[in-house]
């Protein structure tokens, strides 16, 4: 049953069927070929029970403040300012782009976006100051992965629904991480730089005044953060509630700098609409395969077989480590979450780990899969904002970023606390 299902699910995907396609196929396989009841009639409860969820009322609400932010010009201040600071360290603009990702990831909730906010501004800059080019490419693709690591993020509330964990605490947890790993995308920059100086590109230089007058750009990104994670822990509005103020004060300030036009309104809700239809899409396919697997007792199976693996805990995450990576290979990340927390999760409480470290663990896995070839899709959005050139430029130049996760990953392994540290002051 576990071989049938991993089978079919490769030959799927080898025939380059959509995700949200993928997961619903499966689900009508294994029911077809295991199911001794009809369990596609209860297709509509179990798609109704998952998109009834309040929670996930802020995944479209989080998408269309990131629309509004990359139409209003926000990320070309940003990317400006944040130049002026920076651009003196070995690496230049290249230290821009993963500030750029980490300010923008504090607003944006999306890899995705964040992505392709920051490489729209940064891409012009990288021949006319000649940057290697595969190193820049490898900053973009690697620093938009920040998106879903630093509050506030949309893959922690799919993590929250489907575990049943606290929004505000993941968020808490992955603020020190994500200022962790962006400052380790930065030292990758500085080596490399600092062993091959030509790939540094030429130093943009700037005065003292130029820099103070440059911090208020970075003021709009910043009242963002405070009014969405700030409004959570006053207590004054759940996850939801926030993204929709969050929303309100992105119109506020792309009105104060005259950029709220019925244009730009209409592009920003077709692009939501569009976001939020695949994401729901993959998310409903995944819940109705999750649902014929417990029906057919393929989920039984799966966590007997690991329970039976007999692993100390220690192994245990190593070889959750080890399956994220494989599988973050070859399937889209979210579909990826949605079909195997709901299994991996309860085993890895029942040895012991928290929840909320856990959860942060997930999702610097996650973000390594962005930028895993051959599905990474931070790599693809890059390459397509590039129009030209080969998809192995993007992939040799965030290589050596994927070893920053994975020691991002060691030291959380080593230092829980670094996660859990900042939950338990606050809680």
């Amino acid at each position: 049953m576990i071989g049938t299902a991993f089978l079919t699910l490769l030959v799927l995907m080898a025939l380059a069927i959509p995700v949200a396609a993928t997961l619903g196929l499966l689900g009508l396989v294994l029911e077809a070929a295991y199911s001794q009841l009809p369990l596609i009639r209860a297709m509509g409860e179990v798609s109704w029970s998952a998109s009834n969820e309040f929670l996930l009322v802020s995944v479209p609400l989080f998408i269309l403040l990131g629309e509004i932010l990359l139409r209003a010009g926000f990320a070309e201040r940003m990317y400006g300012s944040l130049i002026q600071w920076v651009s003196w360290l070995p690496g230049g603009l290249m230290h821009s782009n993963v500030a750029t990702c980490g300010i923008f990831a504090a607003t944006s909730g999306s890899s995705v976006a964040t992505a392709a906010t920051v490489g729209t501004v940064a891409l012009p800059q990288a021949r006319r100051y000649g940057y290697n080019e595969r190193v820049f490419l490898g900053t973009l693709a690697a620093g938009g992965t920040l998106g879903i690591l630093i509050p506030p993020s949309i893959n922690m509330i799919i993590y929250a629904v489907l575990t049943n964990t606290s929004v505000p605490k993941l968020y808490l947890a992955g603020i020190v991480p994500g200022i962790l790993l962006t400052l380790l995308f930065m030292a990758v920059v500085v080596l490399l730089c600092v062993a091959r100086p030509s790939w540094g590109g030429q130093r943009v230089t700037a005065t003292w005044p130029e820099r103070v007058r440059g911090l208020a750009h970075l003021l709009p990104p910043a009242g963002i953060f405070l009014v969405v994670v700030g409004s959570i822990y006053v207590g004054i509005a759940t996850p939801t509630e926030a993204a929709s103020l969050g929303v309100l004060a992105s119109l506020a300030l792309a009105w104060w700098n005259r950029r709220l036009s019925r244009t730009m309104l209409r592009d920003a809700l077709e692009g939501t609409m569009k976001t939020t239809a695949m994401v729901m899409l993959i998310i409903l396919a995944a819940y109705f395969l999750n649902f014929v697997m417990s029906g057919i007792g393929l989920t039984t199976a799966l966590t007997g077989f690991i329970e039976g693996l007999g692993l100390p805990p220690a192994w245990m995450l190593l070889a959750v480590v080890v399956f994220y990576v494989v599988l973050g290979c070859f399937m889209e990340t979210l579909s990826m979450m949605i079909t195997t927390i709901p299994i991996i999760a309860p085993i890895m409480f029942k040895l012991g780990y928290d929840p909320i470290w856990f959860g942060i663990v997930v999702i610097l896995l996650i973000e390594t899969a962005l930028v895993t070839p051959p599905v990474g899709l931070n790599l693809f959005v890059v390459q397509n904002l590039r129009r030209s050139g080969s998809m192995n430029d993007v992939i040799i130049g965030t290589a050596p970023f994927i070893a920053a996760l994975f020691a991002m990953l060691a030291l959380l392994a080593a230092f829980p606390g670094l996660a859990t540290w900042l939950p338990a002051v606050v809680g």
